[in-house]
């Protein structure tokens, strides 16, 4: 028998021997630790889905050697996340042997200090090769700009990326401190060195941006000739400027099925999609004989619990921090006769509808804004639990009074109106405009039914985000009156669902796309 297997193995092709690593990647996990039923999948909507129990079981029954590898912003999002202010997914991606994760936006929600102390907790490093600090210009010292991973024999360099868009996609008190250098740019520079003195066998870049324009879908884009546009930045530009084996993206909540192999540079891009649904599998593919890397190929893996399976001893990790907040999140506080989603037109949506009216109702103000990706998650009819509110509202964002000209008003609309889509929600007034191959015109905005005149002038709410240099809030920073509240707005939105059970529809089409 042993000489008829030998004669067997001796007859399989070179590429059978061929060593192969799995990489496993996630990214933009946001806290969400377990498995829940897949209610948006109309054809899986009682199949429960994710969670770090599901992924340790398929790496566990994977029996080629592996790494696990993580894009950021790996807490904001749940109650379990924040009341940890991120110490539990350091706990869960310890256990589960993380080799690395790069700082996405949201790491840094609870300031630097507490990104340091997520950083000194960790058994593995956190990356960001392109973050300095502003008064030194050296790189920050808690972060390392790549490692070098021991697997199976080989060397595999990962290079850790941020997005310039940290700048402003947390709140910028938190790094004006730093600063986040152009991605592609630091890539390339990186790449080269550490291919140079280090001479590994691949290398990979980890990056907090993503492919532009398929923010939030799962689709296969193997097949599709890419834009000029998509070139210019994200992890197309890193792919073509660096030239690394693959790039992995982050930040966008996108999925790619099957990633995509750039001809032009070579390289393979990935994304894992979020939330901890779905993990995207990287094999690299070594010959056997020359010990030379010979390419890469990508699948996003659903992580449906009946058939991955959960490694017990990772749920019992999480029961171990979910107990008492399990408790306290239980709670009652409201209910709803209807489910309060997004806008598949991407303009005002009930669950922005009701966010905005409650700040409207609770500070008295003529008009409310919140930025649309400021609310993380929609309210299903029936029950209102304390949990539900922290899932919409996961960030310690505070409600800003101000007053605003009706000119203001209208430059800050036009500036948030991209692409035919909305990036703020609004109560108090209505809005038209047209979308362009120029961009947006005629933008109009009305109050109880009539125009809102130039020197109109509003009293407003909104957020701290906004109101200090977050993303699309430069018309508020040119307001007067300008008073923080300091009351955080989740607090606001639980006082508000006790006071108003939902017992209607708010009002909608308050944004119109004119044709």
């Amino acid at each position: 028998m042993k000489k008829l297997l030998a004669a067997v193995l001796l007859t399989l092709p070179a590429s059978a021997w061929s060593l192969t690593i799995s990489v496993y990647h996630t990214s933009d996990v946001h806290g969400w630790y377990t498995a829940r039923p897949a209610k948006w999948d109309k054809d899986n909507s009682t199949r429960t889905i994710g969670g770090f129990p599901a992924l340790s079981a398929i790496v566990k029954a994977d029996r080629n050697p592996h790494i696990l590898l993580d894009s950021g912003d790996t807490f904001q999002g749940t109650p379990e996340g924040t009341l940890t202010k991120g110490m539990a997914s350091v706990r869960l991606m310890n256990q589960l042997g993380y080799a690395a994760v790069e700082v996405g936006n949201h790491d840094y929600d609870y300031t630097e200090p507490n990104l340091r102390a997520l950083v000194a907790a960790s058994n593995f490093p956190w990356l960001g090769a392109n973050v300095y600090t502003r008064e030194t210009g050296k790189p920050a010292d808690y972060l390392k700009p790549y490692v070098i991973v021991p697997v199976a024999g080989k060397r595999i360099a990962v290079i850790g990326i941020a997005g310039r868009h940290t700048a402003t996609s947390t709140l910028p008190a938190n790094v004006k401190q730093l600063e986040f250098r152009d991605e592609a740019g630091e890539a390339a520079a990186w790449t080269a060195k550490v291919r140079a003195e280090e001479k590994p066998d691949a290398v990979i870049v980890i990056a907090h941006v993503g492919l532009e324009g398929f923010g939030g879908q799962k689709l296969d884009v193997s097949t599709w000739t890419l834009t000029a546009a998509q070139a210019a930045y994200g992890t197309l530009a890193i792919a073509r400027a660096a030239k690394p084996d693959v790039v992995i993206g982050g930040h966008d909540h996108t999925g790619l099925l099957r990633g995509y192999q750039d001809k032009e540079s070579g390289t393979l891009l990935a994304e894992s999609y979020w939330s901890l649904t779905d993990v995207s599998r990287i094999t690299l593919n070594f010959d056997d004989k020359t010990g030379r890397f010979t390419g890469a190929s990508d699948e996003l893996l659903p992580l449906w619990t009946d058939a991955a399976g959960e490694d017990p001893a990772v749920a019992e990790t999480i029961k171990g921090f979910t107990a008492e907040v399990d408790k306290a999140m239980s709670k009652e506080i409201s209910s709803s006769g209807f489910d309060l989603g997004r806008d598949e037109a991407g303009l005002d949506s009930p669950i922005g509808d009701w966010f905005t009216d409650a700040m409207r109702r609770q500070s008295g103000a003529d008009a409310a804004f919140q930025n649309t990706a400021g609310i993380r998650s929609d309210l299903k009819k029936g029950v209102i639990r304390l949990r539900d509110i922290f899932q919409v509202m996961p960030f310690e964002n505070t409600l800003v009074k101000l007053t605003m000209t009706g000119d203001q008003v209208a430059r800050l609309m036009a500036d948030n109106l991209r692409g035919g889509h909305s990036k703020l929600q609004l109560s108090g007034l209505k809005v038209s405009f047209r979308n362009t191959p120029e961009g947006v015109k005629d933008v109009v905005v009305t109050r109880n039914g009539a125009a809102l005149k130039p020197g109109d002038r509003i009293s407003v709410v909104t957020n701290n985000y906004l109101t200090t240099g977050g993303t699309g809030g430069k018309a508020f920073m040119e307001s007067s009156d300008i008073v923080d509240t300091m009351q955080t707005l989740r607090d606001l939105l639980i006082k508000d669902a006790q006071e108003n059970p939902v017992k209607a529809l708010p009002e909608g089409g308050r944004i119109t796309r004119l044709e």
